[in-house]
């Protein structure tokens, strides 16, 4: 460790990030990126912003962004924060609305960026175990708090809390702010911005990697009432005015107007996910349910990072996590397009049941 690390930094177990890896011919299904491009009306909006102008700085309140994702999610701009992918959306939430004497509340197998932030910020915490199907337990949330925070659908497991059981959580949890991070929610799930009017505590977060197709650009945002919009904005203003760029505001406002093009994308990743769950349960995978862009399967009896190792060598990535050991056995696995799913269940079929 270098001396002049602060105690901080020295403190610090880092978040690690999929693996970007450049090899040739490669299926790469560990990431959960949209294995479809941006829209047409992204790229022309993206190539109209190459001009002069780039010598000035960005919009710092992203008024145009703001007022596409207000009118797609029917709230006001002023209920809409956004800034550089929801990674740095949630950062600010962190430390803006969960940092309090009470510990925050999250699952033990999450999105595990959560205690990154809690170390990175000085922020206690708890984390409850799922129940024995892999699922969040709203009864164990029903407890004293400094703030809640889970995604919906869960990550990596992708099973979803049905919206009568998180509004059955707001109702008991009115005095810390609850944080529905609905990354994935464009594939299937029921989002909780309808329930924002009535919940001042609630906050929901999104990002425009997954359903937009749109991880190189950085865009996410929160939706929530404007008493916690703008606890996020004076985060925001005391760390980076300007978050997004030229570039980002004007792509994720184009992606945000055109409705046709995500919802068409969105029935063809959840057409074939559910394909590719039906072709993994007929090699005798166990598959928990999805409604996310990926699925959560094993091998009973074999480990997961084994045979995660041995796609790679047919050039086939997946994500495993050897920790917690709950789910060592797990693999994650992207929904890509038709033929690269095709050729995971050949590879999968070639090492499950060789000969």
């Amino acid at each position: 460790m270098s001396r002049y690390w602060s105690e901080v930094v020295r403190g610090l177990t880092p978040y690690v990030p999929g693996e970007q890896p450049k090899l040739p011919n490669l299926v790469k299904l560990n990431t959960n990126e949209s294995p479809y491009g941006p829209s047409r009306r992204v790229l022309e909006a993206l190539r109209a912003e190459i001009g002069d102008s780039l010598r000035l700085y960005p919009d710092p309140a992203s008024d145009r962004l703001r007022a596409a994702i207000a009118a797609r999610h029917g709230v006001t701009p002023a209920q809409v924060f956004v800034g550089n992918g929801s990674d740095e959306v949630l950062a600010h939430v962190f430390l803006g609305l969960l940092k309090h004497e009470r510990p925050v509340l999250f699952p033990d197998i999450t999105y595990s960026f959560y205690p990154v932030y809690c170390g990175l910020y000085g922020i206690g915490y708890e984390q409850l175990p799922l129940n024995a199907r892999f699922g969040i337990a709203i009864d164990d949330y029903l407890k004293p708090n400094g703030g809640i925070i889970f995604p919906n659908p869960n990550a990596p497991t992708g099973c979803f809390v049905p919206l009568a059981d998180i509004e059955r959580l707001l109702q008991a949890n009115r005095d810390s702010v609850v944080v529905i991070d609905e990354a994935y929610v464009d594939f299937g799930g029921e989002s909780a911005v309808p329930l924002v009017a009535r919940y001042p505590q609630l906050l929901v977060t999104h990002t425009l990697s997954k359903s937009r197709a749109l991880a190189g650009l950085r865009v996410g945002y929160a939706i929530g009432q404007p008493e916690l919009i703008e606890a996020l904005t004076r985060v925001k203003d005391s760390f980076n005015s300007y978050p997004l760029d030229r570039f980002a505001q004007a792509g994720a406002t184009a992606a945000m107007e055109d409705e046709d093009y995500f919802r068409a994308m969105c029935l063809k990743v959840v057409a074939t996910r559910e394909k590719l769950v039906s072709d993994l349960q007929g090699l005798g995978l166990e598959v928990l349910p999805s409604v996310a862009n990926f699925v959560f399967a094993r091998v009973p009896g074999r480990d997961g990072g084994d045979i995660a190792a041995k796609l790679r060598e047919r050039s086939i990535i997946v994500r495993h996590f050897r920790q917690p050991a709950r789910i060592a056995g797990f693999m994650r696995i992207t929904v890509g397009t038709d033929e690269q799913c095709a050729g995971l269940i050949e590879a999968l079929g070639a090492i499950v049941k060789p000969g």
